[in-house]
């Protein structure tokens, strides 16, 4: 079985998992995230490949981590630039899932974004604080009515709720680090 698939099913069975830990039905989350009980129940049965929006619409419903669908299986895990699990879009933009704990709500990714593309994530949930750091290339990040501009090592830290967008407009890769906190 290939990388890919055995990711799907993964997130299938923990998505499962976490819908059983808090009760609810296929109908309910559906509802919650605002993803029909269809495509619910074929991520589950690991049958269909969910986009990043759908995740983070699944994850926020469920008011846990993203990286919470990726569980690592192991105690020790070391994630290697460009080995582990990718989650792209069609607008450039690809995580890596690096670390997550439910019980602290936190979750960490290696995220990049191809030159002179933007990328506007999902809502996150009501709490959310995100911290950016930008590890090479430039990255525009507007928040709100705010535009930054951040070289390479610089950070910043704002509240997740707000819309925001991301940009590179420079003609090579920009890599970042995100560290993502929910209340």
């Amino acid at each position: 079985m290939d990388e890919t698939k055995k990711l799907i099913q993964a997130v299938g069975s923990t998505l499962r998992e976490l819908r059983k830990e808090q009760r609810l039905s296929l109908e309910e989350l559906a509802a919650k995230t605002g993803v029909s009980k269809l495509t619910l129940g074929n991520i589950e049965r690991g049958e269909t490949n969910p986009t990043l929006g759908m995740l983070w619409k699944i994850s926020n419903g469920l008011s846990v981590p993203l990286m919470s669908l990726l569980k690592p299986e192991n105690e020790v895990n070391i994630w290697r630039a460009g080995e582990g699990p990718q989650i792209t879009d069609e607008h450039g933009w690809s995580i890596e899932p690096l670390y997550s704990s439910s019980k602290d709500m936190i979750g960490m990714y290696r995220a990049y974004l191809m030159p002179h593309c933007t990328y506007e994530p999902e809502a996150h949930h009501s709490g959310t604080t995100e911290i950016a750091t930008v590890m090479a290339g430039e990255v525009h990040l507007t928040i709100g009515e705010a535009t930054y501009a951040l070289k390479a090592f610089d950070s910043i830290q704002f509240t997740a709720t707000d819309k925001h967008v991301y940009a590179n407009h420079s003609g090579t890769q920009a890599i970042m680090h995100l560290t993502i906190t929910y209340k």
